[in-house]
C-alpha cells in the first residue's frame, strides 16, 4: 500500500501544471454532485415507489369518479325508460289483456323513441324486456312498436344471471360480459343492468326482468387511461368475484386479488399496500364503485417500478456526466489562461526532439517565465552549434570507415585472384596465365576506372563474371555461372565490389566444400518499390544456423577456415552509405544451398 500510494504522489507530481489545474478544478466542481448522486442513489427505489404510488393514487381518485359516471348513466337510463307511460301502465296497473296495453299507440310509440334516443345517444346499447303472459297471447311480442324490446322469459333461462335472480332473490344486479348469453352479446351489448320486478295479469303477479345493455369499451378505455406506469394493471371486479373490466386481461390475471381480500384490506386502508403475488411483490390500491359495489383495483408490480428507478438514475448519471463535461472544459479554460505562456515553451522545447533547434521570440515579461524563454534561447543557439560540430565529426567518421573497409576488400580480392594466377603458373599453363592476367588487368581496370566508388549494375555483373572466368579456369569450369539482370537495372548506381565478396564466398565456402566441387550460381534482380532486390542463389554446402547468424556480424568462419570479412565489411558499408534497412541478407539450407539478398536504394547514374 505504501508503495502505491508513494508510485500516485510520483505521478501526481511528474503530471503538468495544467492538468493539476484541472484536475483540481474537475474535483471541486464534480465531487459535491458525486457525493449528492450516492446519497441520492441509496433512497431513489423507495422515493420512486412513493412518486409512483402517489402518481396512481390521483389518477385512480379521478377514475373512479369516471367510472360511476358510467354507472349512474346506465342507471338513469333505465330511470328514464321506467318513467314512460307505457311502462307505468304495464307493470303498474292491472292488465287483463296485452291489447289493453297497446291500446293506446301514442304511449307505446313514445316509448320505443325514448329507448331508440338512448341508444342513438350511446348511454345505452339495447334495451329487453323478458315477461311472459298466460295462455297463447303474444301481442306484445308481434305488435311493431314493442317486438323489438320484448322476449319472453324463456329466453333469458339458462343465462348466468338469471339463476342468480332465481338463486338470490336479490332485485338489480350489474352484470359482466360471462353472464349474458352470446345472443344478447351479439345484439344488445356485452354488459348489463338488469332489474326483477313483477306485473298483474289477471288479478295474478308475474315476474319480469328489465335488461338494460350497455358495453365494457368505455370501462376498458378509462381503466387504461388510468395507468401511468409500464407493466401495471387495472381491473374492476364485482362481489362475485368476476372480472368487469380490465386495461389488460392478460394482466389482470396474473395480479388477481379476490374480492374478500379487497374488501378487508378497503377496510383497513384506503391507500396502496404491498402484496406478494406469485413470488413477485406488488403494490395495490382499491376503489369502491358504489351504485354497483364493484372495486376497481390498480396493481402496481416492483419490477417495473425498478426500471423507472434506473431509468432515473441513468437520466441522473447523464446530467452528472453533462456537469463534469462541463466542468471540464471550464477547467481547461481557465487552467489554459494560467499555463499558456508555460505551454508554449513545453511546446518549443518538444520540437527539439524532432531536430528543430528554433528559439523563441524575446519575451515581452521578464517574469519567471521570461527568464525561462531567454535560458531556452541560449541553449538553443549553444544546440546548434554543437550539433554542426556533431555532423562534421559524423561525416568524417563515415568517409573514413568507408575508405577503411573499401581498402579492406581489394587486398583480400587480389590475393585470392594472384594464388590462383600463381597455382597456373606452377603447373605451366603459361596460355592461361597469359588469359588470367588479361582478364585481371580488365578486372581492376573497373575496379579502378574511376575514382568514385559508386558503379552500375551493368558493370558489376561484367565485374563477377571475369572473376568466375578466372575462377573456372583454376577448377576445369566446375562452376556455372547464370546471370538474369534485367536490362533496365544495368544503368542503377551500385558501390564497388559489392557482388563479388558475395559471389566468391559462394563458390569458395559454398560449391568448392562440395565433394564434386561443381555447381550453380544465379544471379537476378529486380524493383521493389524504390528499392533494387540483387539475388544471389547457389547450390553449395549451404551453411549451418550456428554459423549462419555469425556471417553479418565479422565472427563467422567457414568450415574450410577462411573468413568472411570481405562479406561483412560489404554488408556494413551498405548500411553506413544507405542506412540500417539496407545491406546483406542470408537464408541457407545444409546440403542444399545458399540464398544472399543484396538491397540497395534504386538510384541511376547521374
Amino acid at each position: 500500500m505504501t508503495r502505491f500510494f508513494r508510485r500516485l504522489r510520483q505521478a501526481y507530481g511528474d503530471m503538468g501544471l495544467q492538468s493539476k489545474f484541472t484536475i483540481t478544478l474537475i474535483l471541486a466542481v464534480s465531487l459535491p454532485v458525486l457525493l449528492i448522486g450516492v446519497f441520492f442513489y441509496s433512497r431513489l427505489y423507495d422515493m420512486v415507489v412513493s412518486y409512483t404510488i402517489g402518481q396512481e393514487q390521483d389518477s385512480s381518485s379521478k377514475t373512479a369518479p369516471l367510472i360511476e359516471k358510467d354507472v349512474q348513466r346506465v342507471l338513469d337510463a333505465y330511470a328514464e325508460i321506467t318513467d314512460q307511460s307505457f311502462f307505468q301502465k304495464l307493470f303498474h296497473q292491472p292488465v287483463n289483456s296485452p291489447s289493453q296495453i297497446l291500446l293506446d299507440k301514442t304511449d307505446a310509440r313514445e316509448f320505443g323513441n325514448t329507448v331508440q334516443d338512448l341508444v342513438d345517444d350511446g348511454r345505452i346499447t339495447g334495451l329487453q324486456i323478458y315477461m311472459d303472459f298466460p295462455g297463447e297471447s303474444t301481442e306484445l311480442f308481434e305488435d311493431p312498436l314493442t317486438e323489438k324490446y320484448f322476449s319472453p322469459v324463456n329466453r333469458a333461462k339458462g343465462r348466468y344471471w338469471h339463476g342468480i335472480f332465481q338463486g338470490t332473490g336479490q332485485s338489480e344486479l350489474f352484470c359482466p360480459e360471462f353472464y349474458l348469453g352470446k345472443r344478447e352479446k351479439e345484439k344488445y351489448g356485452d354488459m348489463a343492468y338488469i332489474a326483477s320486478t313483477t306485473f298483474y295479469y289477471q288479478q295474478n303477479s308475474y315476474p319480469a326482468y328489465i335488461a338494460v345493455y350497455f358495453t365494457s369499451e368505455d370501462f376498458n378505455n378509462i381503466l387504461k387511461d388510468n395507468l401511468t406506469l409500464d407493466g401495471s394493471v387495472s381491473y374492476i371486479l364485482n362481489e362475485r368475484n368476476a372480472m368487469v373490466a380490465s386495461s389488460n386481461d392478460s394482466l389482470a390475471g396474473i395480479y388477481w386479488l379476490d374480492y374478500e381480500t379487497i374488501e378487508d384490506s378497503f377496510m383497513s386502508s384506503n391507500n396502496f399496500i404491498e402484496r406478494e403475488i406469485l413470488d413477485t411483490k406488488v403494490y395495490a390500491g382499491f376503489y369502491n364503485i358504489q351504485q354497483s359495489g364493484w372495486f376497481m383495483v390498480t396493481v402496481l408490480p416492483s419490477e417495473p417500478l425498478i426500471t423507472q428507478s434506473n431509468k432515473l438514475m441513468l437520466e441522473y448519471m447523464l446530467m452528472y456526466l453533462g456537469i463534469l463535461v462541463l466542468a471540464t472544459v471550464t477547467a481547461h479554460f481557465l487552467s489554459h489562461s494560467i499555463t499558456n505562456r508555460i505551454s508554449s515553451v513545453i511546446h518549443q522545447m518538444s520540437r527539439v526532439r524532432e531536430g528543430a533547434l528554433t528559439p523563441m521570440d524575446s519575451p515581452r515579461y521578464h517574469d519567471e517565465v521570461g527568464d525561462l524563454i531567454d535560458t531556452y534561447n541560449f541553449m538553443t543557439r549553444r544546440m546548434g552549434e554543437l550539433m554542426e560540430d556533431q555532423l562534421k565529426a559524423a561525416e568524417e567518421l563515415r568517409t573514413a570507415e568507408f575508405d577503411s573497409l573499401q581498402a579492406q576488400i581489394n587486398p583480400h580480392f587480389l590475393y585470392n585472384t594472384m594464388d590462383m594466377i600463381n597455382w597456373l603458373a606452377q603447373q605451366g599453363r603459361n596460355a592461361e596465365v597469359t588469359s588470367a592476367v588479361q582478364n585481371l588487368s580488365r578486372f581492376y581496370k573497373l575496379t579502378l576506372s574511376r575514382k568514385q566508388s559508386i558503379s552500375t549494375i551493368g558493370k558489376e555483373e561484367e565485374h563477377v563474371s571475369i572473376y568466375l572466368h578466372l575462377q573456372n579456369m583454376r577448377f576445369h569450369d566446375k562452376i556455372t555461372f547464370v546471370s538474369d539482370i534485367p536490362d533496365e537495372l544495368t544503368e542503377y548506381q551500385i558501390p564497388k565490389l559489392t557482388l563479388q565478396p558475395v559471389i566468391e564466398n559462394a563458390v569458395l565456402h559454398g560449391i568448392l566444400e562440395k565433394d564434386t566441387k561443381a555447381g550453380t550460381i544465379v544471379l537476378t534482380g529486380w524493383l521493389e518499390n524504390d528499392d533494387i532486390v540483387l539475388l544471389v542463389s547457389d547450390d553449395g554446402v549451404g551453411i549451418s544456423p550456428e554459423k549462419l547468424s555469425g556471417i553479418l556480424s565479422g565472427d563467422g568462419g567457414s568450415s574450410s577456415g577462411g573468413t568472411n570479412i570481405a562479406v561483412y565489411n560489404t554488408h556494413r558499408r551498405l548500411q553506413i552509405l544507405y542506412g540500417e534497412e539496407y545491406g546483406l541478407t542470408y537464408a541457407s539450407q545444409p546440403g542444399q544451398g545458399t540464398e544472399v539478398q543484396i538491397r540497395i536504394p534504386a538510384r541511376k547514374e547521374g
